[in-house]
């Protein structure tokens, strides 16, 4: 357990959260590995702190999250702090960080939609059990008359979700300067995921199922990488989605060249995989979305309702 009051003394200024969630005292979770693999909400009520740091900054931060339900939704606050380190050497993040809270309301009781809903650009999809959201359409795009666009035609901002040729940005990360937790700052300095957090779980060890990192905002789990399959073996989940075969169009129609991954539109859904168009499937009675090591990483469409609370 951590004494969060005094901990202060050597941080840098916190950010409260609201009133309601306001706590003395909370369990440590830094660099914590979880093993709950509920798909209720509910079941991971609590305070939660981290004491992490700014590499590059070299500043220390106090992470808050306090988790609290009632009957038909769980409020997650958090002050927008990781439980890990980040901000590495690798990483370029072109705005500072700044610990901003949040407040998301998850529905315990999730249902399957008769359609699923489309990813956008003006909501967090999910957040982790660490109070951090993940965004995974970026805003750049195939535009080589953009006024900033780089050598391959592509600009890094001012597209929306329905421009073609969205770039994907764990597969241009080096353009979008993430950390190695596959995350950067907004430019109000929020941190959020674009794919694996490299956090919460271990993707690596087949020894037993991933647990529940987080829930994406219509209410379903996100599950680990690791599931185990119908015959009884623990392995990675595979995505559904692959690489098209067909060149893309030559400009300015398109970028031109062999789908590689750095577009949204380089992929489809062939349903080869263990996953559904989501990027989800139902184990033991529970629906969830799963990490993958592929396209779409974590999802790719809500196939539940999407919480208005998630919008930014």
């Amino acid at each position: 357990m951590i004494r969060f009051l005094a901990a202060l003394a050597v941080l840098t200024a916190p950010v409260t959260l609201p009133a309601w969630a306001q706590q003395s005292q909370g369990t440590d979770i830094t660099n914590a590995i979880f093993k709950n693999r509920s798909g209720d909400c509910a079941d991971y009520i609590g305070d939660y702190t981290a004491t992490v740091e700014d590499i590059q900054k070299q500043t220390k931060y106090q992470s808050q999250v306090k988790i609290v339900a009632d009957d038909e939704t769980c409020t997650i606050a958090s002050n927008g702090t990781p439980n890990h380190d980040f901000n590495g050497a690798t990483a370029r993040f072109a705005n500072d960080f700044k610990p901003l809270v949040s407040e998301f309301q998850v529905p315990r009781n999730p249902q399957k939609a008769a359609k699923t809903t489309p990813l956008g650009q003006r909501a967090y999809n999910a957040v982790l059990f660490n109070g951090v959201p993940v965004d995974l359409l970026s805003a750049g795009c195939y535009r080589p008359n953009g006024p900033r666009a780089d050598k391959n035609g592509n600009v890094l901002a001012g597209c929306t979700a329905r421009d073609p040729w969205l770039i994907d940005p764990p597969s241009y990360d080096k353009y979008f300067g993430v950390d190695l937790h596959n995350a950067h700052t907004q430019p109000d300095g929020r941190y959020h995921y674009h794919s694996n957090p490299n956090a919460l779980f271990v993707d690596r060890e087949f020894t037993e199922p991933s647990p529940v990192i987080g829930f994406a905002s219509d209410g379903f789990p996100i599950f680990g990488s690791i599931f185990k399959d119908d015959s009884g073996k623990i392995r990675a989940a595979v995505s559904g989605y692959e690489l098209k075969t067909q060149d893309r169009p030559a400009p300015p129609n398109g970028p031109g060249g062999k789908p590689d991954g750095t577009y949204i539109d380089d992929y489809t859904f062939t349903g080869n995989g263990d996953l559904d168009e989501c990027n989800g499937m139902t184990v033991d009675g529970q629906y969830g979305y799963y990490i993958t090591s592929t396209y779409p990483w974590i999802m790719n469409c809500y196939a539940g309702t999407p919480n208005p609370s998630f919008q930014k």
